[in-house]
């Protein structure tokens, strides 16, 4: 094997990212090193090659980004015994401590010591990446490789629909970027009654109507609250899995939801938003959930056991696929809001 290897590199604390030739990363005893099949590319790679207020904040340059992605087990430390040589695998980006008191009461997806490979650490945009043993994920080879590259963001999916009743309950989905969209089938497979995608993207819509969802609404030109009461019976609807963290969004999930359901909250706001919880939430009885990651690894059970059985169907969301040479171009693409899920490719092929 070679030591060095090819890699998305943000070699300083400014816009953009380069390609570079770097060291294939060492392991150590509790560690495996993978090589890198399929990447795929996710809002937080936006803000960090854009260099955002929140990349600047967190970011420590220099970083090779990428935390979702599948590939082949090459090599592992000592102490690890659960792999082999040739396994297929992905991986939980987040490491958690295990030893803070969320840690050991069941909470490991919201550690307050976790760290996030590719966003903390040197991640997947790359030819090899290292992922200490514990947070290996082994595949049956008969997902798809498109599939095993996105198990991070569909993790996501299915923790917001699955924390709460969804089986013959009616559902809306407030943004539709790539989780929202995979939540339309996460909700779906799990017997939803009623899905209602709202997205004021034009090209999400289409790809949300794709992924089947009972009705798909523009709130930039409809009356979304009328439209869910009416196919309501006037009540709206059981459960808002909220995916923008636009204050708009947000406002519209509280609108629609019925008195006694859920709203369970997973997009990320930029600033303080304004509610009144007297309305809002007291007197309508509501649950209202913030949603984090995925939960450690009762998620990933779940996800695997639906991949497995067929039943999900998420071709329409990946709309791009990319050599990595090509990764600036991938982040010019994504920035026109006529993508949805981008895969990169380290070795340039499809």
């Amino acid at each position: 094997m070679s030591k060095t290897m090819m890699a998305v590199v943000k070699p300083q604390p400014a816009p953009g990212a380069e390609i570079r030739e770097v060291p294939v990363p060492t392991y150590g005893p509790g560690d495996v090193l993978v090589k890198v099949k399929v990447a795929s590319i996710c809002g937080t790679d936006l803000h960090i090659y854009e260099w955002d207020r929140w990349a600047q904040n967190r970011i420590h340059p220099p970083l090779i980004p990428g935390h979702e992605f599948c590939g082949e087990v090459v090599a592992f430390g000592k102490d690890v015994t659960s792999v082999k040589e040739g396994d297929f695998v992905s991986a939980e980006m987040h490491v958690a401590c295990g030893k803070c008191l969320l840690c050991r009461t069941g909470e490991a997806h919201i550690c307050q010591n976790v760290k996030i490979i590719g966003v903390d650490a040197n991640g997947a945009f790359a030819e090899y990446v290292v992922i200490p043993e514990t947070n290996i994920w082994k595949l049956d080879p008969a997902i798809p490789l498109e599939y095993a590259s996105i198990l991070d963001p569909l993790g996501n999916a299915v923790h917001t629909v699955l924390a709460g009743e969804i089986a013959a309950k009616s559902v809306a989905i407030t943004g539709c970027g790539p989780i929202g969209l995979f939540s339309i089938a996460v909700a779906r497979a799990v017997g939803a009654a009623q899905v209602f995608a709202i997205e004021i993207n034009e090209h999400r819509r289409a790809v949300a109507k794709k992924m089947k969802a009972d009705y798909v609404l523009d709130p930039s030109s409809e009356d979304v609250q009328a439209i869910v009461k009416e196919k309501t019976d006037g009540l709206g609807v059981d459960a808002v899995l909220e995916m923008a963290g636009h204050p708009d969004s947000i406002r519209t999930a509280f609108n629609i939801v019925r008195s006694g359901g859920r709203i369970s909250l997973l997009g990320l706001t930029s600033k303080p938003i304004s509610l009144n919880f007297s309305e809002d939430i007291i007197f309508k009885g509501i649950t209202v959930q913030g949603i984090n990651g995925r939960r450690m690894y009762q998620t990933w059970y779940q996800m695997t056991a639906l991949l497995k059985a067929g039943k999900l169907d998420l071709h329409p969301v990946i709309t791009d696929k990319i050599a990595m040479k090509d990764f600036s171009k991938a982040m010019d693409r994504l920035k026109t809001g006529a993508a949805s899920k981008i895969l990169v490719y380290p070795n340039g092929t499809m």
